[in-house]
């Protein structure tokens, strides 16, 4: 451990801070008290000139006013006479009487500057007192000694009229003197007082400070992992209380370096074991941690991974800097998908950082999102495919309707062909709605099936026959059923339904001449039942696609048989609420097998027989 300079000290620091907190106090209070004292001093020293000075005034006024004779002495002796008590009077250095009109000088108390008497005078002081009817004094310096002195200029009135001014010129360097030796004692005494403080200081730091250094070194030694030191405790105020406070942390402190392991290995296991994958780097954006999901999701390993920019990680280079993702407030959506599968993670970022705001680094969260992008991307395509199967028969009808509002119902050729269409989109728009409305069943949560034993051979031949004799194509059936009796527990109008579509589409798109094969395989624990065609076929690319929602493969073929696209989409939702599968294979130009598999028990057909 780096050793404490002397003046980084707390000993030292507290005698320090002690003394200034002193000096401080004792500088306030004195520089209050003497700006008071100057200030008071120099008010005394103004107000006893100024009252002498309206004395004078009084006697100048009697002098300027009294009548005169020949043999009375003139005016400027008079006023000599009366200025005779201010030549050399103490502070005042001289005393003018000004006359008003010609603004000559009446008289000088100064010895030495007698020649003036009789002369204009040219200070603008005395012009302004005389014209503003008030006295006009300033603090100035005098030019010859360098001493301030104060100068005062009052107006001589008589009644309402002013008649002549008193300028005054007095020495007020004795009151600075004053407040100069006043400085000079409080300052002593100022000194005496911090060497007393610093040395009451020194000792009270002491009574203070040792138990401070004796918590030091049980830091110190703390800090080394050695937690059986305790700490001397030296009396029960508020340090000793600390003192005893800091050996209870000692012993905490050491329970919870032991919790702390543990829970770093819990955490170490949640980060393993969680299925979410996590990333951390450090505050240049490197990885220093990576577990297995995260791996796994970026097909990476965890060995070379490491100290690797997480914006190369992530692919990121071309789009964002690592200052960018300390900024993002909202998910990075990260598509790798490809040609043949889609593959797309959801990127959470958040910083880690201190209290001061320096950022340490970055955790990156992981989550597979390609299921409910797959969900989001079908029920939007599902809304758009409802609008334009709604919108088309809707426009048809439309189309048809003002025709015949504009008069074709006149025309007794037309108007019949006008109907007719009206009423196929009309129906078209009813099994629509139907099939959307089975769809919607089916998803609801509450969706419930009246489930039965039923004899799958007889339902399934009661079903072909009901084709056989309204079909009206040259269509031959052919069937390859059991002889005995297969019961599964079905709902009978819900599997009537998808019997109903799958024979439907074979229907549809078996040429004239061609076959319809029926067959039903047990296999385990299931039942197989087929409808194959000899129709056009299924292109691979659309085999998978053709159970969802309203795809077709050839949509102008579909639309105008009448078909809305959903017929095999909700036979798999009912088929899937039984318990089975539903899937098609297919050879382009020689037909097309749709099978669903169905649970049932073996051992049931004995009981039912």
């Amino acid at each position: 451990m780096k050793k404490v300079g002397f003046f980084r000290s707390i000993h030292v620091k507290f005698v320090i801070i002690y003394v200034l907190l002193l000096l401080v106090a004792m500088q306030i209070i004195g520089v209050y008290f003497v700006r008071q004292l100057e200030e008071t001093l120099r008010t005394n020293f103004q107000t006893a000139l100024k009252e002498r000075v309206n004395l004078l005034g009084y006697n100048i006024r009697e002098e300027i006013e009294k009548q005169r004779t020949a043999e009375d002495p003139t005016l400027e002796e008079d006023i000599k006479k009366t200025l005779k008590d201010f030549d050399n009077a103490g502070d005042i250095s001289e005393v003018q009487v000004i006359e008003n009109r010609s603004l000559k000088i009446l008289g000088t108390s100064d010895a030495d500057n007698q020649g003036l008497i009789g002369q204009r005078t040219t200070i603008l002081r005395i012009k302004q007192s005389m014209v503003l009817e008030e006295d006009q004094s300033a603090l100035l310096i005098d030019k010859k000694t360098g001493n301030r002195i104060w100068v005062l200029s009052t107006p001589i009135k008589s009644g309402k009229k002013v008649i002549g001014a008193i300028y005054l010129v007095a020495k007020i360097e004795s009151v600075f003197e004053q407040m100069k030796t006043i400085n000079t004692i409080f300052a002593t005494g100022t000194a005496i007082a911090m060497s007393i403080t610093a040395v009451l200081g020194i000792l009270l730091a002491q009574t203070i400070t040792r138990p401070i250094a004796d918590m030091k070194k049980q830091a110190l030694a703390m800090a080394k992992g050695n937690f059986s030191r305790k700490v001397k405790v030296y009396g029960y105020d508020e340090i000793g209380t600390l003192a005893i406070t800091f050996n209870n942390l000692t012993k905490k402190l050491q329970e919870a370096q032991a919790m702390t392991e543990g829970e770093r290995r819990k955490l170490s296991s949640v980060l393993s074991y969680m299925t979410d994958g996590v990333i951390a780097t450090d505050r240049k954006g490197r990885v220093i941690l990576i577990n297995e999901p995260a791996a796994e999701m970026l097909n990476v390993s965890r060995e070379t991974v490491l100290s690797q920019p997480i914006v190369s990680l992530l692919d990121l280079d071309d789009t964002n800097t690592f200052e960018d993702l300390l900024e993002e407030k909202d998910s990075l959506i990260l598509d790798y998908s490809t040609k043949q599968e889609r593959y797309i993670l959801r990127a959470n970022f958040s910083v880690i950082q201190k209290e001061t705001g320096f950022v340490n680094g970055l955790i990156c969260v992981l989550h597979d999102i390609t299921e409910q992008e797959k969900i989001e991307f079908e029920r939007r395509e599902f809304v758009a495919n409802v609008s334009h199967e709604l919108r088309t028969p809707l426009t048809t009808m439309r189309s048809y309707l003002e025709a015949l509002a504009d008069g074709a119902w006149r025309d007794e050729e037309i108007a019949p062909n006008f109907l007719e269409v009206t009423s196929k989109e009309t129906e078209r728009m009813i099994r629509l709605v139907n099939d959307l409305l089975t769809l919607s069943k089916m998803d609801s949560t509450d969706y419930r099936m009246t489930m039965e034993w039923v004899n799958f051979v007889d339902f399934y031949d009661r079903i072909i026959d009901r084709f056989e004799m309204a079909k009206e194509q040259n269509v031959t059936f052919k069937r390859i059923l059991p002889k005995h009796g297969i019961f599964v527990e079905m709902d009978e109008d819900k599997m009537t339904q998808v019997l109903y579509n799958v024979i439907s589409n074979a229907l549809k798109y078996s040429p004239e001449g061609g076959q319809v094969t029926f067959t039903i395989q047990e296999k385990n624990e299931t039942i197989i039942v087929s409808v194959s065609d000899q129709g056009m076929g299924i292109p691979k690319e659309s085999i998978g696609k053709i159970f969802d929602r309203f795809y077709r493969v050839d949509k102008a073929r579909t639309r105008k048989m009448g078909g809305t696209g959903l017929g095999l989409a909700i036979a798999k939702e009912i088929v899937s609420a039984h318990g089975g599968n539903i899937w098609a294979s297919s050879k382009e130009g020689k037909g097309t097998t749709i099978s669903f598999s169905l649970p049932y028990e073996s051992a049931e057909e004995d009981e039912w027989s």
